[in-house]
């Protein structure tokens, strides 16, 4: 039985009858390398496909040249680092030139006490005259609240014990809708900023005006995200490849292997310092009730997981 993977790369070449590798692993959702791999093999099987490599022959002269040329300055001076390690072993270390009285500890000098003296006499004060007390008036204590005027010790209405506190009220986290842009790290330490542009649903006049067809009780989403490298690390993966939808029961939905030639899909690889936008497909049951948006490097890294929440 052949493997289904191959059965859909020679069911889409059937259908495209020519194509680039590149196109048709975005076709298909799959990385280039695997795509270009098992187009190989099965040409090598005997199948009437030919994988060939197409280029710009200048472009591909002047990357040569512009490689050769560190080689050929390396070749021309090749004495010049042994002169400087000939130079260098002529002088000792700095540490063995430092003079011994500084590598040993200085004893700090010896002072002598100060001399002591007696002490002053000391000054015996006069007793003063005291003036005789007054008697004074009695106040009235009005009551205090329980707690005493400034509350219990060690509580939070120490402050003031006649007053009530008023308790701040937690802020909730800020909502992430279609529209915001997040920030989280790649599997290769990419730097990513993604912003979730349009989440159109449905999307069934996009998709029949592609030339597709939906089954009865099927209905098609679309999704627009860009991805910015904001690094200096190059982002070699598919943007969307792990960009999932989630339903109100917890289930995911995944892309389908289709693209749409009004809304353009995602490229392989960002460069640093580039945006990338794409456009991915989804075919799910009518029924479906979408409550997010969730986009991964991988599927088992929750902690680098961005999601954005779908308004009703």
């Amino acid at each position: 039985m052949p493997d289904p993977v191959d059965f859909r790369l020679l069911a889409l070449i059937a259908e495209m009858g020519r194509a680039a590798v590149h196109d048709v692993a975005a076709r298909l959702g799959m990385d280039p390398r695997e795509a270009a791999a098992r187009l190989v093999a099965l040409s090598a099987a005997g199948m009437p496909l030919l994988v060939g490599v197409e280029c710009d022959p200048n472009g591909i002269r002047a990357a040569l040249a512009a490689a050769s040329r560190p080689q050929q300055q390396q070749q021309q001076w090749p004495a010049y680092p042994q002169q400087q390690q000939q130079q260098q072993p002529q002088y000792a270390p700095p540490q063995q030139q430092m003079p011994p009285q500084y590598q040993q500890q200085h004893p700090q000098p010896q002072y002598a006490p100060p001399p002591q003296y007696a002490p002053p006499p000391q000054s015996v004060p006069f007793p003063a005259q005291q003036p005789a007390p007054q008697p004074q008036p009695q106040v009235q204590q009005q009551p205090q609240p329980a707690g005493g005027t400034w509350g219990p010790p060690q509580t939070s209405a120490w402050a003031r014990g006649d007053q009530q506190t008023v308790k701040a009220e937690p802020v909730p986290p800020p909502k992430l809708t279609v529209g915001t842009t997040q920030q989280t790290v790649g599997l290769e330490g990419e730097q990513l900023s993604i912003q979730l542009v349009e989440v159109v649903d449905p999307a069934d006049f996009l998709f029949t005006a592609a030339g597709y067809r939906l089954q009865e009780g099927e209905r098609a989403v679309v999704v627009h995200t860009e991805l910015t490298n904001r690094g200096t690390v190059p982002f070699s993966s598919l943007p969307d490849l792990y960009l999932l939808l989630v339903a109100a029961d917890g289930q995911t939905v995944s892309k389908a292997p289709v693209s749409l030639s009004s809304r353009p899909p995602h490229r392989i690889g960002v460069q640093p310092g580039e945006t990338a936008g794409g456009h991915t497909v989804y075919v799910l049951p009518d029924s479906t009730d979408l409550t997010s948006v969730r986009w991964s490097p991988r599927p088992d890294d929750p902690d680098h997981s961005l999601t954005w929440e779908i308004e009703a």
